[in-house]
């Protein structure tokens, strides 16, 4: 398919290459690192010959969110956000940007999205994952009462929010000492991600704000095979749910949330997202530099799937969604 978009692809600045060492092994970390500082060169010969159009590009992670001071996250997060509105710049037909937060200070995170989305054209958000505030050692998550103003204003942009994982922090990866091969993409990736996104489903968010929008990488985490049992366990106790929200939380998975296919590239999986959420709600994306353009195209290309939820996974939800002009 030609014409595909892709939203789940990744960038570093200098001050951020680092972050991204130690996911692969030291042996392809040349490789990576070149993938990782290009945006003009391989990525753009790549996606000429695997029919993507355009790419969302992401800062890498965790980046901003493991900066304990505010400031100097907000520093980081401007940084990063002018080098690629200057890259989004020599080639907008091919490139658009998505914000990196300073999201330990709600109201610095506000400004940010605003600057971004009002100053410098991005068309929407990736965070990647709990933020640190001033104690290194604890992780922060945005169900708190403290970042509803910026849910208010994120809806009021009416732009997407692409929650990205990170590992967890050591003190609370216990269940992983002795087998670090299960962090990452392997587990603790999506595990991390999918607890976030039920805090936010079961804080009644979106009873405040409705209209917010959601994206999840990976085929959405895990989730769409687990959301029936996590609103039907134990069918047979009639007792209410223990948390804040007014709906089940698959009822808000299917109407906040949206699902990327990146660094997914299974059919059965896809189809059994297709199933839980919805064909118009599956975004294509490959998760370059980390996984390969031609795994993720050559795969979704020829994925046992109809050509109308093909055109709509691969181009025109991801044209409406984040509102593209192309």
């Amino acid at each position: 398919m030609k014409g595909k978009i892709a939203l789940e692809e990744h960038f570093a600045i200098p001050d951020t290459l680092q972050d991204s060492a130690g996911f692969l092994a030291e042996s392809v970390w040349n490789e990576l690192s070149v993938r990782l500082l290009d945006i003009h060169e391989k990525r753009l010969k790549l996606m000429d010959a695997h029919g993507i159009e355009m790419m969302l590009l992401s800062l890498n992670a965790p980046a901003v969110q493991a900066i304990p001071d505010p400031k100097k996250a907000n520093d980081l997060a401007i940084k990063a956000n002018d080098w690629l509105a200057e890259q989004v710049a020599k080639r907008p037909d091919r490139f658009q940007g998505l914000a990196a937060l300073p999201m330990q200070d709600p109201d610095m995170a506000i400004r940010e999205l605003q600057r971004c989305v009002r100053d410098l054209g991005f068309v929407g958000s990736l965070v990647n994952g709990f933020s640190q505030i001033n104690d290194p050692n604890v992780a922060v998550y945005y169900d708190l009462k403290q970042y509803w103003p910026f849910w208010a204003e994120n809806e009021k942009l009416d732009v997407p929010f692409y929650l990205h994982p990170r590992n967890p922090l050591p003190a609370d990866a216990k269940i992983y000492d002795g087998h670090p091969w299960l962090l990452g993409p392997t587990w603790a990736f999506g595990q991390e991600t999918a607890v976030h996104s039920l805090r936010l489903m079961a804080s009644g968010l979106f009873d405040q704000h409705p209209n917010l929008k959601i994206v999840l990488g990976h085929m959405g985490e895990g989730l769409p095979y687990s959301m029936w049992r996590v609103d039907n366990r134990n069918g047979w106790v009639k007792e209410p749910p223990r948390y804040p929200a007014k709906k089940k939380l698959g009822e808000y998975f299917q109407n906040n949330f949206w699902l990327t296919t990146s660094g997914n590239f299974r059919t059965q999986t896809l189809i059994d997202a297709i199933l839980e959420i919805g064909a118009d709600r599956i975004l294509f994306s490959t998760d370059w530099p980390f996984e390969n353009i031609d795994h993720a195209a050559d795969w979704f290309d020829v994925a046992t799937i109809s050509e109308a939820d093909r055109i709509k996974i691969g181009r025109t939800n991801t044209e409406k969604l984040f509102k593209l002009k192309l």
